[in-house]
């Protein structure tokens, strides 16, 4: 079994790395099988969180108003990760993520990774779920805070005990870590054209918006555009 390995969890406000953004980032650096330190944040993501998610995590708009903003945290994850090789449940979801945030800001996210879920798919086919939540339950784990990035994290771990366990013997080589791989497209920040006419947009309609133009992307900026000229049509001169 792998010696040390960062076991990690997001929340995000969506399923696109491209277009949903992430809310909260826990991790937990795990060497020879005793927690040595741990990483949390919450994202600042500038806007309304949707209702949804806030009731799936808990998460509000005031816990991410207080967080860090987003290049702060990652920073903050990849000096706490260093080299080492990750683990979660769905493992390329989150890397996903952290790759394409990572890669819109210019930089290189290369890792190796455990998945738990391809574990308990190749080793627990007839179980009905597996989920983390559905999981846990299987092996008795307890869970005090579903849905937050941290606890999942550790959650996900102990999984993999419990996993390592019963079927490392089966296939040893099923637990190592493996190369992930997420093909990312770099998103370009919005332009100073873009920013200018949707100003022009919201004043000129008169439409209240959370939304931090300069944080947005070129392509979160078009949507944006789009949705309001198809709501409340163009700018008349």
């Amino acid at each position: 079994m792998t010696e040390e390995i960062i076991a990690l969890d997001l929340e995000t406000t969506g399923l696109n790395p491209r277009t949903d953004q992430i809310l909260e980032l826990g991790a937990a650096r795990i060497r020879n099988g005793r927690v040595k330190d741990t990483y949390a944040a919450f994202i600042n993501i500038g806007k309304k969180i949707p209702e949804f998610i806030v009731g799936l995590t808990g998460i509000t708009d005031e816990m991410a108003e207080g967080g860090l903003p987003l290049g702060e945290a990652l920073d903050g994850f990849l000096d706490f990760c260093g080299e080492a090789p990750i683990l979660g449940h769905n493992i390329l979801f989150d890397y996903s993520f952290l790759k394409q945030k990572l890669a819109n800001a210019g930089r290189n996210f290369d890792r190796e990774g455990i998945d738990t879920l391809a574990l308990a798919k190749k080793f627990l086919p007839e179980l009905p779920s597996r989920t983390l939540e559905a999981l846990c339950l299987h092996y008795g784990i307890s869970q005090e805070k579903k849905h937050r990035a941290y606890e999942d994290a550790l959650s996900a771990y102990h999984l993999y005990e419990c996993l390592s366990r019963e079927f490392f013997s089966v296939s040893p080589v099923a637990f190592e870590p493996k190369q992930l791989v997420y093909q990312v497209k770099k998103e370009s920040p919005v332009t100073i054209s873009q920013k200018r006419y949707l100003n022009d947009l919201i004043k000129y309609h008169r439409i209240e918006t959370d939304a931090v133009l300069e944080k947005l992307t070129k392509s979160e900026a078009s949507r944006m555009i789009d949705n309001i000229i198809s709501q409340y049509g163009k700018i008349k001169r």
